[in-house]
């Protein structure tokens, strides 16, 4: 299966040039290539779908303009919306997050002094115990080194 090919080359806008390949007849056919006209390549490339509609501007009066202007009219109004009900979500989030932050530092403070009071109980506790035990082995082993001697 041989497959003949044929390449044109044609300047385009803004100098760029646009080679268009065409196939043999095997079924495939290539897809045009974007090329710079000079060798600078000194601007972008532009799909020729691009260039066309730049080319036919639309009279404001017509049909098709207003439709469009509708559909966009509507995209803007929707995107608008998207974006406010977002920072107002967001905001939201931010209120629950301060209000949790506070219950927690209320809570940290409470544990504290909890802690607080129970370190004094233990230390109060331990003095005590400390204070009722007597130092009965210091007597017993000074009086039996004494007895053996």
């Amino acid at each position: 299966m041989s497959k003949i090919s044929q390449q044109n080359s044609a300047p385009g806008v803004n100098g760029i040039s646009v080679i268009h390949t065409q196939a043999h007849a095997s079924g495939l056919q290539q897809v045009p290539q974007l090329v710079p006209a000079g060798p600078g390549g000194g601007g972008k490339a532009v799909a020729p779908s691009k260039q066309s509609k730049k080319s036919s501007p639309m009279d404001r009066n017509s049909d098709e303009y207003r439709q469009r202007r509708e559909r966009n009219n509507m995209a803007v109004k929707k995107s608008r919306l998207k974006s406010k009900q977002k920072a107002q979500d967001t905001l939201q989030r931010v209120n629950q997050l301060k209000e949790e932050n506070e219950r927690l530092e209320a809570k940290i403070k409470l544990l504290t002094k909890e802690l607080s009071v129970l370190k004094d109980l233990f230390l109060e506790h331990a003095h005590n115990l400390a204070d009722n035990v007597q130092p009965i082995s210091t007597e017993n082993t000074t009086d039996s080194d004494s007895a053996g001697q």
